[in-house]
């Protein structure tokens, strides 16, 4: 409870500092803009009402005493007035110079306060997994200490191979693997096919069919959880096997309306010219279209994986078992209890450096992938036309 009364309160603490930082760089954009506001308003109306003045005047004096008047003194404001625009531009200048550094100086300060607030938790994770249980509960030889420690005293790398013994993650990387592959290749080709037929085929009732497809993402997916689990286990008989966690999502409405607007970006003159030429259907989706689409196609696989690989509700429910269970919930149902030096284990305390380790073998993935891959998913998320 302590320890989750510290990290709530941490939360708040860089709540509040992001929040605090983006009050101050919302403050000090006003005040810039009424800065430049305010001055552009005062030089021009005061040149308006100098110029007002003189020409109401026709005549002007000098320091000598002697009445010019505005015709003789034409040549000399022009020259004033260019001046003095030059100098007023160049005071502009600098100011604007002044506040953009200003203004770059706390963004980055923003950006930096927003990275280290994001960071630290994974940082945390992977300091806690090298920890021993006494320096990460502050027992033992750390009892006098108040405040954790921010880097282990004594790196255990030995936790990482206990981890991988104590929850099985073999056999979970294994099915959850399997899973991702299978999944994420069925619902490719689902999505390449239904996507060709809405953007390309032509058929009765293809808009109103498509309407309905789009309509069913405003449903939530937790409502269709009861119907789907009682038609997989009483209708089916699929509990605890593959094809449960598998089948049921092999379908994604986003998946296959982002690749449709895709493919209606390929220009038809294209599609023409191949039927032309006696190309079929299918060998122009094959040669044509998917090479086009290629990055929006990698990264509606990228996400597929990534969600069979985060999945844990619909796996929790319908794969409780040892041989089918996948990480998430597998990592769940591991019990990491503190092993004694007599060799028994301590079932009232938890060893979360083992726990972290675990977490941080399971993370590693999925980190590796955004790391490598992260441009293809903006790449085919973000594209809107094609190269000419």
């Amino acid at each position: 409870m302590t320890s989750l009364l510290s990290i709530s309160q941490g939360g708040a603490i860089a709540l509040g500092v992001i929040l605090g930082v983006v009050i101050l760089l919302e403050l000090c954009y006003i005040v810039y803009l009424f800065y430049l506001r305010a001055t552009g308003r005062k030089h021009f109306s005061f040149r308006r009402d100098r110029q007002t003045q003189t020409v109401a005047q026709g005549e002007t004096q000098t320091d000598d005493g002697f009445a010019l008047t505005t015709e003789s003194l034409g040549d000399t404001k022009a020259l004033g007035k260019g001046v003095m625009k030059e100098r007023n531009i160049e005071t502009v200048k600098k100011v604007q110079k002044v506040v953009k550094i200003v203004v770059k100086v706390l963004i980055y300060i923003f950006l930096i306060v927003v990275a280290i607030s994001v960071l630290f938790p994974f940082y945390w994770m992977i300091i806690s997994s090298l920890k021993s249980y006494d320096e990460y509960a502050l027992e033992g030889e750390f009892a006098s200490r108040v405040t954790p420690t921010f880097f282990p005293q004594t790196i255990l790398w030995s936790n990482y191979a206990d981890a991988f013994k104590t929850a099985n993650l073999g056999t979970l990387f294994v099915n959850t693997v399997f899973v991702g592959i299978v999944s994420t290749i069925l619902s490719l080709v689902i999505t390449v096919l239904a996507a060709f037929a809405f953007a390309r085929m032509q058929f009765r009732g293809k808009n109103a069919l498509f309407a309905a497809l789009l309509a069913t993402m405003m449903i939530p997916g937790e409502l269709f959880t009861i119907t789907n689990y009682g038609t997989v286990t009483n209708f089916f008989g699929w509990a605890n096997t593959y094809t449960a966690l598998i089948v049921p999502f092999l379908v994604s409405v986003f998946y296959i309306y982002l690749l449709r607007q895709n493919f209606l970006q390929i220009p038809d003159e294209l599609y023409y010219a191949a039927k032309v030429d006696g190309t079929s259907d299918l060998k122009y989706l094959w040669k044509v279209m998917i090479p086009l689409a290629l990055p929006t196609i990698i990264s509606i696989t990228i996400l597929k994986m990534m969600g069979s690989w985060n999945s844990y509700i619909w796996p929790r429910l319908v794969a409780n078992d040892s041989l089918h269970q996948l990480i998430t919930n597998g990592l769940r149902d591991t019990d990491f209890f503190v092993h004694l030096p007599d060799g028994s284990v301590d079932q009232d305390k938890i060893n979360y450096p083992v726990q972290m380790a675990a977490v941080t073998l399971v993370s590693i993935p999925l980190f590796l992938v955004f790391i490598f891959l992260r441009k293809y998913i903006m790449k085919g998320v973000s594209r809107s036309g094609l190269k000419g």
